[in-house]
């Protein structure tokens, strides 16, 4: 990877982790605080929410016909997803101190905090919280693959794809052999100290 890259991807890092923090102030001085585990809301706020909120019987029969049908497909998809994160989660508990690769912090990426929003009923924040833990989950197994291809095979593909994690940017280009074996072993170190 050429200086001029490796400058612009430090750059885009840095605007990445102020925007996110922006964005976070934002949030928490406008809408919400978070205190411990819980999210507190102001009273004015809280009042709104419980005037939106739409009861179990009115948003069942307003509800479009197709969620509902589709509904056993849709929540059939725990069973595989419980087990994907089952098998995931034990091989980074036994292989990864094996590899010596930090672990990927599950609560990093499972964040089950919607049922705080008082203006969804309790069917709506059952599905929040299904939604959640599946795109959490998603998450989580995405940056524990993330970390398993730094420490195997940190070299970029041929052809563009969509959809790379943080890391894959920083990798070795494509058919760039030089120094290898030590690039790579700098990528295996670098696994254990962040």
């Amino acid at each position: 990877m050429n200086d001029r890259i490796r400058q612009l991807l430090n750059q885009l890092a840095v605007v990445e982790e102020e925007l996110s923090q922006a964005i976070h102030e934002q949030e928490t001085t406008v809408f919400f605080q978070i205190n411990g585990k819980r999210v507190e809301f102001e009273h004015s706020i809280r009042q709104m929410h419980k005037q939106l909120k739409t009861g179990f019987f009115l948003w069942l029969i307003t509800n479009r016909p197709q969620n509902l049908i589709t509904g056993p497909i849709i929540y059939g998809m725990i069973f595989p997803l419980l087990m994907l994160d089952f098998f995931v989660s034990f091989y980074q508990a036994t292989c990864f101190p094996i590899y010596q690769i930090n672990k990927v912090k599950r609560s990093d990426y499972i964040v089950l905090d919607r049922q705080h929003l008082g203006y969804l009923n309790f069917i709506e924040k059952f599905h929040c919280t299904y939604c959640a833990y599946g795109a959490g989950l998603v998450a989580y197994i995405g940056e524990i693959i993330a970390r398993t291809e730094q420490y195997f095979c940190p070299i970029k593909h041929a052809r563009k794809i969509m959809g790379t994690h943080a890391r894959y940017r920083n990798f070795i280009d494509y058919g760039d052999s030089d120094e290898y074996e030590a690039r790579l072993e700098k990528f295996r170190v670098a696994l254990s100290e962040n």
